[in-house]
C-alpha cells in the first residue's frame, strides 16, 4: 500500500519539475522573441542602413536574448537531456516564428508552415519517446 507521505512527496517533487518546465518554456519563448527581432526585424525596419549599424542594433537586441536563453538552458539541463532541450527549443522557435512572420513581417501563411510543424513534431516524438515509455 502506498503511504500518504509518499504521495505528498511525489506530488511536490513532480510539481517542482513541472514548474521548472514552465519556467524554461517561458524563458525560451521570450528569448526567441528577442532572437527573431535581432535576426530579422532589420529587414523590415532598416533595409537601407549600413551593415555595421544593423549588426550593432542586432547585437544589442541579442544581449537580451542571451540573458534569457542562458538561464533557461541551465534550468532545463537539470531535468532534460541536451538533445531534448534542443528539440524543445526548435519547437518554441517555430511556434514564435510563425506569428512573427505573419503579423510582424507581413508574410503570407503557407502550407509549408504545417509541413515544417509536422517534421518538428516527429522530432519531438523521437527525442522524448524514451521518457514517454517510462512514464
Amino acid at each position: 500500500m502506498v503511504s500518504v507521505g509518499f504521495l505528498i512527496s511525489f506530488y511536490f517533487r513532480e510539481r517542482r519539475r513541472l514548474m521548472s518546465l514552465f519556467k524554461v518554456v517561458f524563458l525560451l519563448a521570450c528569448s526567441n522573441t528577442f532572437m527573431l527581432f535581432a535576426w530579422y526585424s532589420h529587414l523590415r525596419n532598416m533595409p537601407n542602413a549600413p551593415v555595421w549599424q544593423v549588426v550593432l542594433v542586432s547585437w544589442s537586441i541579442a544581449l537580451f536574448e542571451y540573458m534569457l536563453m542562458v538561464p533557461a538552458n541551465r534550468i532545463g539541463n537539470q531535468f532534460l537531456t541536451l538533445p531534448q532541450l534542443k528539440i524543445m527549443q526548435e519547437v518554441i522557435t517555430l511556434s514564435v516564428f510563425v506569428p512573427f512572420a505573419i503579423f510582424y513581417m507581413r508574410k503570407p501563411i503557407t502550407w509549408n508552415y504545417l509541413w515544417a510543424s509536422l517534421c518538428i513534431l516527429g522530432a519531438v516524438f523521437f527525442i522524448f519517446r524514451d521518457k514517454m515509455g517510462s512514464a
